[in-house]
């Protein structure tokens, strides 16, 4: 399971709930009606530019960065390295190191960032010369990097474990990155690939890369190599993933603006799936290279009304919620867990399948949630790769929430529809969506967030 007591260490100052022990939670006094939720920024994109921006020759300034745990790790990573970055309220200014590290010695911790963490390794090593240790979370160093530190070293990389074989921390003895025909597989992570491509554009020769047997959740490569070439590389991949060139050359500045995040914004529209009310998020574009914007469609087919446009995305639930299939979330796994929170509300059961990777992320996020639901009093089969929840009506309770943000946004989502769910440490979602509480009380869930022991109360609603 990894973790389950939070690694407070992992919060930054952007946390907004490091002072927070439980969450109490219970439904809204109606639906929502016309409401609007503008959603933060992708950590998927934010985490990405950022990087490319800090290794890029010139000055980038990243318009709607999230502000979260998982960036201001990144950026503090970066700053460490000697990279000048500006955090203002209206956007983020990076002056481009041209892929030569000022600082060429220290230590960086990642916090809980498994972007972060698979990003800069190969940039890193692709810098003429440096010696750097990578270290992350407890959560973060449980973690799986060895498929990309092999394929690193294969470039050409001098990357060693200090501990355990396969996981943080790293030292990283800088010298520059060879290049040619490297193959890794795509099965455990696709932020692997991503890491390895995004250092090819700094190697003496063309990288070549081989991704045998296909890749986890394909559209974050793809995200990849679109921001890739925003900054100037040339890369090119075939029809099917599976081969890639990247042919050296820096990265150049420019200012750009990241969109709006799809996995957070689910949380919104699952809320007003189960109660039956409107919610629209003028800020989500429906063609989004994000494969979690797919939600939409199993919503739809859930018995939900769905509009998408120019007006961004809208969201109608249905008296109640179908069920009564099977689904592969293999390529937006990420929201696997959102589904199994609200499938125990719909008239038949669900079955999810190919999400096997997800037990290695924060937490075994198959056992997490097989088990809040069980706690909840709600059957659910557990399988290797996924889970079948059956219709039920579930309890109040007191859960964990395995310092795994994706555990508790999708576990407060049965607040909506059952009082008493409690959920322990809920100041994990600051990973990705510090004001995640206050956008539910938007919507109008009643929320009351109790301090730990010492600290003054919070606001309730």
């Amino acid at each position: 399971m990894f973790v389950t007591e939070p690694d407070l260490e992992a919060r930054s100052p952007w946390s907004q709930l490091h002072t927070i022990a439980e969450a109490e939670l219970a439904p809204p006094s109606g639906p929502p009606q016309q409401a609007v939720i503008h959603a933060p920024g992708s950590k998927s994109v934010s985490n990405r530019v950022l990087i490319m921006a800090a290794m890029a020759r010139g000055r980038s300034v990243i318009g709607n960065l999230l502000r979260s745990d998982d960036t201001y790790w990144c950026i503090d990573a970066l700053r460490r390295l000697g990279v000048p970055v500006s955090v203002a309220d209206e956007a983020v200014t990076v002056d481009g190191i041209g892929g030569h590290a000022p600082v060429r010695e220290g230590s960086l911790y990642m916090g809980a960032a498994g972007t972060a963490a698979r990003f800069l390794p190969g940039l890193l090593a692709a810098c003429p010369e440096g010696r750097w240790r990578l270290e992350g979370s407890a959560s973060l160093s449980a973690r799986p990097i060895g498929p990309l530190i092999e394929a690193l070293r294969a470039a050409g990389a001098d990357i060693r474990y200090e501990g355990r074989e396969g996981r943080l921390p790293i030292v990283i003895n800088a010298a520059g990155l060879r290049g040619g025909t490297v193959e890794l597989a795509g099965d455990v992570s696709s932020q692997f690939i991503s890491g390895l491509l995004m250092a090819g554009a700094y190697a003496a020769n063309p990288l070549e890369l081989v991704v045998p047997g296909g890749i986890v959740q394909h559209a974050y490569v793809g995200i990849t190599v679109d921001w890739m070439r925003r900054f100037g590389a040339q890369v090119t991949h075939s029809d099917m993933y599976d081969r890639f060139e990247v042919i050296p050359g820096p990265y150049a500045g420019h200012e750009l603006k990241v969109e709006a995040d799809a996995s957070t914004a689910c949380y919104y529209l699952a809320f007003a799936a189960l109660t039956g009310g409107h919610v629209h998020i003028p800020n989500l574009r429906a063609d989004t290279r994000q494969p979690d914007i797919a939600f939409t469609d199993i919503l739809q087919r859930m018995g939900c009304r769905i509009a998408k446009g120019p007006r961004g995305v809208e969201l109608w639930g249905p008296e109640r919620l179908r069920g009564g299939f099977t689904v592969s979330m293999k390529e937006l796994s990420d929201q696997t867990l959102t589904l199994a929170a609200i499938a125990p509300f719909a008239d038949a059961p669900i079955t999810i399948t190919d999400v096997a990777h997800i037990r290695h992320h924060e937490c075994d996020r198959i056992a997490a949630i097989c088990e809040s639901l069980g706690q909840l009093g709600i059957a659910v089969e557990e399988h290797a790769d996924g889970l079948t929840v059956f219709p039920g009506t579930p309890s109040g309770g007191l859960l964990p929430t395995y310092d795994d943000h994706r555990v508790a946004m999708s576990l407060a989502l049965i607040a909506a529809k059952v009082p008493g769910i409690r959920l322990l440490d809920p100041g994990c979602v600051s990973k990705t969506c510090p004001p995640f509480f206050d956008h539910m009380r938007s919507l109008g869930m009643r929320v009351r967030l109790k301090p730990k022991e010492g600290q003054a109360d919070a606001a309730d609603s």
